[in-house]
């Protein structure tokens, strides 16, 4: 129908041409014809142009066709697999596909180079900061029993996290290539993150409590640590002083490992709840504290997503929050490594 459409003004000049002749032979005595062989010529001529009109649709839309089926076909390049070109304007389209890909190809190369350089700035930047933050570190040690040292590193340790979330940040495209599959019980992913941040816990007067037996999980300690690291900061940063957070390792009814932080703060409004993992959402509690990038959590969902981790929240307003994470028995990581 598309192209009997397209084929409009052709088909019309045959009727109008038809009718014509007729019109000819029925006026022009000179012209004379029986009625029957003028219906005869007619029904010839009809014949004659569908078949031609049959023959131009198959010969003119076999480029189309085979656009149609390199569009369905995604299983292999899509500038190979372009058809031969039988007409002008078929060469013609080839061209400018060509001419599309080659530019689309050169501005995205263009972009990836600007990407990498500016990741490996980035990556360069947090190590060259590192440096100082070490020495730092030293100095606070060598003098922890000084009051005023303590606070100077509870300050330290909020930079020294945002610039490892920055690495993180930094890491994360090659985070596939960065993967390494592991057996590990939860009790030794987090208890090195709450070491972590004791001073801050220690400034707040914030207890932490462990409970649930040893369980044993299947994933990537670094990245997994890295969840654990942004649902602790957020548990710590909205825990009021004198507050507690509750650290739970249990099981699910089918089975799956499942580990919750569970922090006495202001809670999450439930219409909040469902956005909570948007990058940039910080939500009214985060704004009343004017502390939230939304940044954290977005982070942890992300990595989470890529290592088989489930993320979910329960939360009510004034009744805390709790931070689930729950493991896979065997990930996509675990099915590609076998």
């Amino acid at each position: 129908m598309a192209y009997l459409r397209d084929m409009k003004s052709w088909i019309l000049l045959f009727i109008g041409s038809i009718v014509l002749t007729d019109l000819l032979v029925l006026i022009d005595k000179g012209l004379a014809m029986r009625t029957g062989s003028l219906i005869y010529l007619n029904l010839l001529l009809m014949a004659l142009f569908i078949s031609f009109l049959l023959w131009r649709f198959k010969k003119e839309t076999q480029y189309m066709r085979g656009l149609q089926h390199q569009a369905e076909d995604r299983s292999r390049d899509w500038q190979e697999g372009l058809p031969e070109p039988l007409f002008n304007r078929d060469e013609t389209i080839n061209d400018l596909l060509q001419q599309v890909a080659q530019d689309h190809l050169k501005k995205l190369s263009e972009m990836n180079a600007a990407n990498l350089m500016e990741s490996d700035y980035t990556a360069a930047w947090v190590h060259e900061v590192k440096a100082p933050l070490t020495s730092m570190k030293m100095t606070i040690d060598a003098n922890r029993q000084d009051p005023a040292i303590r606070k100077v590193e509870s300050d330290w340790l909020r930079v020294h996290l945002l610039i490892d979330r920055q690495l993180y940040i930094s890491r994360l495209p090659s985070l596939n290539t960065d993967y390494v599959l592991e057996k590990i019980e939860v009790q030794q992913l987090i208890t090195p993150e709450i070491r972590e941040l004791r001073s801050w816990c220690i400034e707040k007067n914030i207890a932490v409590e462990l409970e649930g037996e040893e369980r044993e999980v299947l994933t990537d300690s670094k990245w997994c640590r890295f969840i654990i690291r942004q649902l602790l900061t957020n548990a710590v940063k909205y825990s009021p002083d004198g507050g507690t957070i509750c650290i739970k390792a249990v099981h699910t009814t089918e089975g799956h490992p499942v580990l919750s932080i569970k922090d006495a703060g202001p809670g999450i409004p439930s219409h909040d709840l469902p956005r909570i993992f948007d990058k940039g959402f910080t939500g009214g509690t985060g704004r009343l504290h004017n502390a939230a990038t939304g940044l954290g959590l977005y982070l942890a969902q992300q990595v989470a997503k890529k290592i088989g981790i489930s993320l979910s929240a329960q939360s009510g307003m004034n009744e805390g929050t709790t931070m689930n994470m729950t493991f896979s028995t065997e990930n996509e990581f675990d099915a590609t490594r076998t």
